[in-house]
C-alpha cells in the first residue's frame, strides 16, 4: 500500500521556457491549422502577444521536470502496474511563447478501491507564469494495480 503519508508533498517548483518552435511542432502534430498557433503575424491579428499555448501542451511542458517520475519513484509505484487514470486542465490566463512558466507538482491525495486492488494517486500541478500569475492548475490520476 502506498504510504498516505506523502498527501500533501510538494516537489521542488521548476522553470520551463516556452519556446516557439516547440509550439509550433505541437499544432502541426496534432493536427492544429488554425495559423494563431503557428504564425506569429496570425496570432497578433487575433489579440495575442505572441504565439498562444495550445490547452494541452502544458502537460508535455510538465514532463520538462528535472525528474518526471519523482513522485513515482517517492511512491514505490512499480511502472509494470500502473496506468495513467485521468488529465484535467483549470485554465486561468493564456500563456505565449516566450513565457518563463513555473511548476508546482504535490500529491493532493492517495485512496484506494476495491479493498486495495487498486490504489489512486492525484497530483496537482500549479502553473504560474513570470509575473507569478496564475497559469493553469494540472490534474493527474495515477492508477496502481495490486497484485
Amino acid at each position: 500500500m502506498i504510504d498516505r503519508k506523502y498527501i500533501g508533498y510538494t516537489l521542488p517548483p521548476f522553470e520551463v521556457l516556452v519556446e516557439k518552435g516547440r509550439l509550433k511542432f505541437f499544432a502541426k502534430s496534432i493536427g492544429q491549422t488554425d495559423p494563431v498557433y503557428t504564425d506569429d503575424e496570425a496570432a497578433r491579428a487575433a489579440g495575442h502577444p505572441a504565439l498562444p499555448v495550445p490547452p494541452t501542451f502544458l502537460f508535455c511542458l510538465e514532463m520538462e521536470a528535472p525528474d518526471p517520475a519523482a513522485i513515482r519513484n517517492l511512491l514505490g509505484m512499480d511502472y509494470r502496474r500502473l496506468l495513467h487514470g485521468e488529465q484535467g486542465f483549470v485554465y486561468e490566463r493564456m500563456a505565449y511563447a516566450g513565457d518563463v512558466l513555473t511548476f508546482v507538482q504535490r500529491v493532493d491525495d492517495i485512496y484506494d478501491k476495491k479493498n486495495g486492488a487498486l490504489e489512486f494517486v492525484v497530483r496537482l500541478t500549479q502553473v504560474t507564469n513570470q509575473h507569478g500569475q496564475a497559469v493553469a492548475q494540472l490534474r493527474t490520476v495515477s492508477v496502481l494495480r495490486n497484485a
